[in-house]
């Protein structure tokens, strides 16, 4: 038994969580989710999983390819059914309709609008198991659960620079600090946000068109939505504005970030990959708002130049930000004359927070 569910159980829950997770499901706004149907003596009936918002839930999906073999089973899903009526019914409801007699959940909901299935199905008099492979579930939806729990989009900070710290040179010039192969892997990392987000300096003097690219420098994939903060007027011919690329943009004309931040959550956006100067990287740092850090290092010195961040406040060694690294990833030359660059991923403390 593992957290009151049986074997069979629990090896459904592991297929649900495989389900969820399919490639190109989207990250957002919706989560992702898998549903597996057992009959009353643990075969399976049938599977399903969520494929973004505006089409069925995981356990409607799989409902609807089992017909009426649901009737006395035990649907296996990964998240809570949901208790309300969005672009589609109540899941809590559909598993009553079909006459299941129990439910195993993994992760609670932790939504507002959308909890509470668990006790709707209970009222009915279904038997439900919840918390089962719950963190793997969470770990499945993190940036998710992070936006509702926090009521914020999660704050990815990238950066590149150079072994002494520089972003740029003394002139200004900054391209290319960072490898092919570490600039490969940012776009990687750009597909898994919903939102792009920058300073207007940025735009006005880097004039960055802020997409998702293949190796060819294409734009491909569903693209991120491409955000400037800051009170400049910027020209209506910036690349982030081109109306050509889908995903939109938005100058959002604020200098404070958690009112960026909540402009932003009220557009359904949940992973925010900031890629902004100094300036807004210092702004972000200092009022506690990098959730993650990812920096590329690469093997050169320039002696002066541009620092990755701002003035920071801190006058004492004792006052450093201290992040903890959580990864670290070397990254192979990917032609002649390239060096490796090291790509370390950080989580800031509950002290920088």
């Amino acid at each position: 038994m593992a957290g009151g569910a049986s074997a069979a159980e629990a090896t459904a829950m592991s297929r649900a969580l495989e389900l969820a997770a399919t490639d190109g499901v989207p990250r957002g706004p919706n989560p992702r989710v898998g549903c597996v149907l057992l009959d009353p003596e643990g075969a399976v009936v049938a599977e399903g999983y969520h494929r973004g918002a505006g089409t069925p839930h995981a356990e409607v999906d799989a409902l609807t390819r089992a017909g009426s073999r649901a009737g006395g089973g035990t649907a296996v899903v990964t998240l809570e059914p949901c208790n309300h009526t969005g672009r589609t019914g109540p899941c809590a409801e559909a598993l009553i309709s079909a006459g299941v007699h129990r439910v195993v959940f993994a992760q609670s909901d932790p939504t507002e609008a959308a909890a509470g299935g668990a006790e709707t199905l209970r009222a009915a008099g279904i038997e439900v198991v919840g918390g089962v492979l719950a963190d793997r579930a969470q770990q499945l939806n993190a940036v998710w659960t992070f936006a509702h729990r926090e009521g914020r989009p999660f704050v990815t900070w990238k950066f590149a620079s150079t072994i002494d710290g520089r972003s740029a040179a003394a002139d200004g010039t900054s391209r290319w600090v960072s490898s092919r192969a570490a600039r490969l892997d940012t776009h990687r990392l750009r597909a898994q946000c919903d939102t792009m987000l920058v300073g207007a300096n940025t735009v006005a003097v880097d004039d960055p068109a802020l997409t998702v690219r293949d190796e060819h420098d294409v734009p491909v994939g569903r693209q991120p939505l491409r955000a400037v903060m800051g009170l400049r007027d910027l020209p209506a011919t910036a690349r982030i504005f081109d109306t050509g690329v889908p995903g939109g943009a938005v100058h959002l004309r604020t200098r404070d970030p958690r009112e960026a931040l909540a402009v932003l959550r009220g557009r359904e956006r949940q992973h925010v990959f900031l890629e902004g100067g100094p300036t807004l990287a210092a702004a972000f740092l200092t009022a506690g708002l990098v959730d993650e850090i990812v920096v590329y290092v690469a093997p050169f010195l320039l002696g002066s130049g541009r620092s990755a961040v701002a003035d920071l406040g801190i006058t004492t060694i004792s006052e450093a930000f201290r992040p903890e690294v959580t990864d670290v990833t070397v990254l192979a030359p990917t032609g002649p004359g390239e060096q490796p660059n090291v790509r370390f991923t950080l989580t800031p403390s509950r002290e920088d927070h």
